[in-house]
């Protein structure tokens, strides 16, 4: 596994100005893995609280407010004092997402390493993205069976992204906080519980606010790269809304030696294909958040380093529980329900990327004279380090492998060949009609494979739903979209 989820870099600093004020940098430098330049948006040490004040971050002191107050003028105490308020009264869940927003947006108006700051999407802008996802869902009308899934079309700034996209990064990061904190929770024995209930109060306060910052400026960061609301592999953004960020299209396009409409134009491509699937094919969106969710509930956590520090901590030295977490002494466990469930995520990601990867270049291929070099662009983008590859293997320990996504390219236009468009598409239907990880590694004996068509099982088991000669029991068993699943089901369906 890469990287553990939640590593606590140094957050950004309040702004003077709201958004559009400038941070400073107490170390004179740029922000760390935490910045917009950094590769591991989460920072590098896992689960170490870097950023907390006076923990043995930079400049860190053995006075744990040290940090906080020490370069500061009066006028800024008072936002101080505010913020720590905030981290000490959160009540809310595992992770603190009025902060999270907060540090997204702080990160967002401080603008990328290149000096690029954020700005609102002009008139012309929105048109020219409205114009370019009209076109793109055209020319998908010929190369896929699925129809448009996008009812508006909206150009975003930054900040709108941010805005946009939280509820979908909510969904995604609460399963995995919330383990790791029932997991810390869990160290202390009961009878000690019970005895220090204000203290585990307040450091469930404390975890769910750094929880937030470093959430915040992850998505902060991504902001900064993402060109949609689809960059992840997954639909981040609200349904039915196909997005498209102008500022980072044309950074995406600065050096590519390419026409700038048609890099936006095999962009939105990219983005309408993405919403026709995740809009007609009603089992995956949940089929990718529950491989999350399935991953959080096999984190374990062997608690007897932190058990150990526990003990040993002096109160009046708060740095050294940091020293040890920066030892790793707060080390997941890999686990067979974590590594099936990462396994079940990789293959269903690949196969999205692949799914996309391929109906757009066949829509681009005769119209984009630079389709073939912003296609290869975008996979050397992806197996480089993109934004989707980092903040997944950072965030639930996934690696997206650009040979899967390559293979399953392949894949999908080997079964456009061999069945067509409708063939192909077909298999979207039901779960276990989709290729494996072991069908990645040998497509031709899936593309010439005999296949089940779920039509007729479907209609066997709404006869049976509607009182047929099957028994109630047996009826809603199958009646369901979990009844599909049963062994006769995956057999045939694997066919």
């Amino acid at each position: 596994m890469s990287d553990s989820p939640f590593g606590f870099g140094l957050p950004p600093e309040e702004p003077e100005n709201g958004d559009e004020g400038k941070k400073k940098d107490p170390a004179g430098g740029d922000q760390g893995s935490g910045g917009q330049g950094g590769g591991n948006p989460f920072g590098a040490n896992p689960f170490g609280f870097g950023g907390l004040p006076g923990m043995g971050g930079p400049g860190g002191a053995d006075n744990p407010f040290a940090a906080m107050f020490g370069s500061l003028n009066p006028n800024d105490l008072g936002a101080a004092f505010q913020q720590l308020g905030q981290m000490l009264s959160y009540e809310g869940g595992p992770v603190n997402w009025d902060m999270a927003k907060q540090i997204a947006r702080q990160v967002v108006a401080q603008g990328t390493s290149d000096g690029t700051k954020d700005a609102s999407v002009g008139p012309a802008e929105k048109s020219a993205v409205e114009e370019a996802l009209r076109l793109a869902d055209l020319w998908l009308d010929g190369v896929t069976s699925l129809p448009s899934g996008a009812s508006t079309a909206v150009a975003w700034s930054r900040a709108e992204w941010v805005e946009a996209t939280l509820p979908a990064w909510q969904q995604l990061v609460d399963p995995v906080a919330e383990r790791v904190g029932t997991a810390m929770g869990d160290v202390l024995p009961e009878e000690m519980q019970a005895m220090a209930g204000p203290l585990i109060g307040m450091m469930r306060s404390m975890g769910g606010a750094m929880f937030g910052q470093q959430i915040g400026q992850a998505v902060g960061a991504l902001a900064g790269e993402v060109v949609g609301s689809t960059d992840v592999g997954l639909p981040l953004g609200p349904a039915g809304k196909a997005a498209l960020l102008p500022l980072n299209i044309e950074t995406f396009g600065r050096d590519l030696g390419v026409p700038k409409d048609e890099v936006r134009l095999y962009l939105a491509l990219r983005e309408a294909a993405h919403q026709r699937l995740f809009a007609h094919v009603p089992w995956l969106r949940s089929h990718l958040f529950g491989a999350v969710e399935g991953y959080a509930r096999g984190i374990k956590v062997d608690t007897s380093k932190l058990e150990e520090a526990v003990g040993q901590l002096d109160p009046t030295h708060p740095e050294q529980l940091q020293e040890a977490l920066q030892q790793g002494m707060f080390q997941p466990e890999d686990t067979p329900e974590q590594k099936a469930a990462l396994a079940r995520l990789e293959t269903a990601l690949a196969l999205v990327e692949g799914w996309v990867d391929a109906v757009v270049h066949e829509a681009a291929k005769s119209r984009l004279t630079s389709a073939d070099a912003l296609r290869e662009t975008l996979r050397r983008r992806r197996a480089s380090g993109g934004p989707a590859e980092q903040t997944f293997a950072t965030l639930i320990g996934l690696e997206l492998r650009p040979r899967r996504l390559r293979d399953a390219s392949r894949l999908w236009a080997s079964l456009t060949d061999a069945r067509g468009v409708d063939g192909r598409d077909d298999l979207w239907e039901h779960p276990d009609m989709l290729p494996t990880a072991s069908d990645l590694d040998d497509p031709d004996g899936f593309v010439h494979r005999e296949h089940l068509d779920f039509s007729e099982l479907d209609k066997m088991l709404g006869e049976a739903a509607r009182g047929g000669d099957k028994g109630p029991d047996d009826a809603s068993e199958k009646g369901s979209d979990e009844g599909r699943g049963t062994d006769e089901g995956k057999d045939d369906g694997a066919k």
